[in-house]
């Protein structure tokens, strides 16, 4: 206990003496020992490293979790579960719970009812949307957000510990320096004085007693001086062989950098294309007679294929297993007789080789044969030929 007490008033005495040179410096009374320049712009380099990360890491933090008390929940979950070194469980994402919504809100309505397939189909495609969403976050904490929270957690706790200790050697340093000063300059001023000159017995031996004082004092000063420039020093190069690794950590994350921007254009590519699909799957939908009639026929929710090739709005692309076989012309948009050109709207890409792929603006020569169903004609482009929608055209006379 008595050592604990002296120890803690030891380090309390070196704690103000470090306090009262960093104030005198800040003050202007007292010499500061100026680092290495290279150790300057490596530190500086260091500083800046850390800022900046901290910001994209907490930026990037708020735009895969907008909601700051998702996030901060998030993150208390993500603190548990790393104490109690379990993997953490994956999230429903908005995306999903809406889907899953939609599902049961048709199984309620009636899956069988308009409005209650194009739930189904509309449900099950936010559900993949959430899913892509998920698969996004869950890649970008591990690729991206981890290094980056790793080195502000592990590495610059380091870096800082060591800076810090680089300041309390300088201090120390500067304060022997100081020392050193005062204690010469008092034995110059001992070896100065009147009572060197004097002749009498008493007086000379009391000034030479004095001197011999004076002198262990100096030379105390210096060994202490030489023992703090020599911890100044290699504490000095220990830091500097740390913050060297800051490239290192700019290579790394430079890495992750790309990780992060690969992973978030797959996943806007992904919901792109999802997209496009459910585009696809709504515009297919057969409606026979007003949209409240019950007679409409929409395809099953859902293929896992992926289909190539954009879908406007507005654009209707059939097939003759959607249609009553006794749908007749009169009902559709135009009715078709002969060879006739026509004006493409809308690109279209052809689902197999009995199609015609088409381009906006161009223009084509239609025409109809016996038993065809009416939402599609026979188009030609020079030797090209096939089937194509009377939706994506504008017949000319």
């Amino acid at each position: 206990m008595d050592f604990n007490v002296k120890r803690l008033a030891s380090d309390a005495g070196v704690f103000f003496t470090r306090a009262v040179q960093f104030t005198e410096e800040k003050l202007g009374q007292a010499e500061k020992t100026e680092l290495d320049p290279h150790l300057e712009n490596l530190i500086s380099r260091a500083d800046g490293t850390k800022i900046w990360t901290e910001k994209i890491l907490r930026q990037t933090e708020v735009l895969l979790q907008p909601n700051p008390i998702d996030h901060t929940g998030a993150r208390i979950e993500e603190f548990i579960y790393d104490k109690l070194d379990k993997k953490l469980p994956s999230r429903t994402t908005n995306a999903e719970l809406l889907g899953q919504y939609m599902l049961d809100a048709a199984s309620d309505f009636g899956p069988t009812t308009t409005y209650g397939s194009t739930l189904i189909t509309v449900g099950e495609y936010q559900k993949r949307l959430g899913g892509a969403e998920r698969e996004f976050l869950q890649t970008s904490a591990a690729n991206f957000l981890a290094p980056l929270r790793n080195f502000l957690e592990e590495d610059w706790k380091m870096i800082a510990k060591e800076k810090r200790l680089l300041e309390n050697r300088r201090l120390d340093l500067d304060i022997c320096k100081a020392r050193m000063k005062k204690a010469k300059l008092a034995e110059a001023k001992a070896v100065a004085a009147p009572d060197f000159q004097e002749t009498r017995p008493r007086n000379y031996v009391l000034s030479a007693s004095a001197s011999a004082l004076l002198s262990e004092e100096v030379e105390k000063a210096e060994h202490e001086l030489r023992v703090a420039q020599t911890e100044f020093d290699r504490q000095a190069e220990t830091t500097r062989l740390l913050l060297e690794g800051i490239s290192s950590t700019h290579l790394k994350h430079l890495h992750c950098l790309q990780e992060f921007a690969e992973a978030q254009a797959t996943y806007f590519a992904q919901c792109h294309h999802f997209m496009q699909e459910l585009q696809r799957e709504l515009n297919g939908c057969a409606t026979v007679g007003p949209l409240h009639s019950s007679a409409v026929v929409c395809p099953n929710p859902i293929s896992s294929a992926l289909l190539p090739g954009p879908s406007l709005p507005g654009v209707v692309v059939s097939s003759d297993s959607q249609k009553p076989s006794t749908l007749n012309m009169q009902q559709k948009q135009v009715p078709v007789t002969g060879t006739r050109r026509a004006k493409v709207l809308y690109d279209y890409d052809a689902h197999d080789s009995s199609e015609l792929s088409l381009l906006a603006d161009e223009f084509i020569t239609v025409y109809t044969v016996p038993g065809m169903d009416p939402d599609w004609l026979l188009g030609e482009r020079g030797n090209d030929k096939g089937k194509v929608p009377v939706t994506y055209l504008e017949l000319l006379s």
